[in-house]
């Protein structure tokens, strides 16, 4: 074993270790010193095939760092990408647990189901929207294994992206029917406004985010395939989670979602 492939093992492993003990871990970057973005996503991997040996079922794809602002703090010019598994959906109002997810926080943001796969090579908008069938407001609880969200652009890349559960809205719509640059977002606690955006705060348009995205995994030889989840990225900031929270988000077009934790 080479010293960088050793260097993924031991992110991976101190990863995954948080699953188990239930708290959070310090970062990997002083694990993965000098490492490349290529090898954050080698820990990932490492630690999703780990998950599928395990028995879990890949359903989709994340997608983070849609912010320009965000970029710009970690020093970063694209997005990232992490799995979605199928454990990982919450039904639309089911109390969610505390202890599900470490150091949890929500964002609201556009999902889209493809109907059809996209792979192979100079994939077009116009590829991605003949892809989708239908869209549709979700919000992301994200999470972080790394103690205090202390992260640099390695460690939430390696952390599957920083991903922890979803929650899909119950209203599908198709993309004719919605304004994805234009439409607008407002997620309340208890009725507080915490969270406001539109879809041009993802990449300029969700679907930019999705392009981005096919093109990427097409690249890796990994494409995105017919009846997977899309989250495209958040809309509005996030927001950190209390027990006994009860966040609800509306998306113009495309109704309200909700996402409730346990006291």
């Amino acid at each position: 074993m080479t010293k960088s492939q050793s260097a993924v093992a031991e992110a991976a492993s101190r990863l995954l270790a948080t699953y188990a003990s239930g708290k959070p871990c310090d970062p990997v970057r002083d694990i993965l010193k000098d490492a490349s973005i290529e090898d954050a996503y080698r820990v990932q991997r490492l630690n999703t095939d780990h998950w599928i040996a395990s028995g879990r079922r890949i359903v989709g794809k994340k997608i983070g760092l849609t912010s320009k602002a965000v970029q710009t703090q970690l020093g970063v010019n694209q997005p990232d990408f992490g799995v979605l598994f199928a454990d990982m959906d919450v039904p639309d109002g089911e109390a969610i647990a505390l202890d599900r997810i470490l150091q949890p926080k929500v964002e609201a943001e556009i999902a889209f189901v493809l109907s059809s796969d996209l792979s192979g090579d100079h994939l077009t908008t116009a590829d991605v929207i003949g892809a989708i069938d239908y869209a549709v407001a979700a919000i992301e609880i994200v999470g972080s294994r790394v103690r205090n969200w202390d992260i640099t652009v390695l460690d939430t890349i390696a952390d599957n992206a920083s991903s922890g559960l979803f929650v899909l809205g119950q209203q599908p719509r198709k993309l004719s029917e919605i304004d994805l640059r234009l439409c607008g977002m407002a997620m309340e606690r208890r009725g507080e406004l915490v969270s406001a955006g539109a879809g041009a705060a993802c990449l300029g348009s969700p679907l930019n985010a999705v392009l981005w995205l096919a093109r990427t995994m097409a690249s890796v030889g990994d494409p995105l395939k017919a009846g997977d989840v899309i989250l495209s990225g958040a809309l509005g900031p996030m927001v950190p989670v209390q027990p006994g929270d009860v966040f609800e988000a509306r998306i113009e077009g495309l109704g309200s979602v909700r996402a409730a934790f346990a006291a």
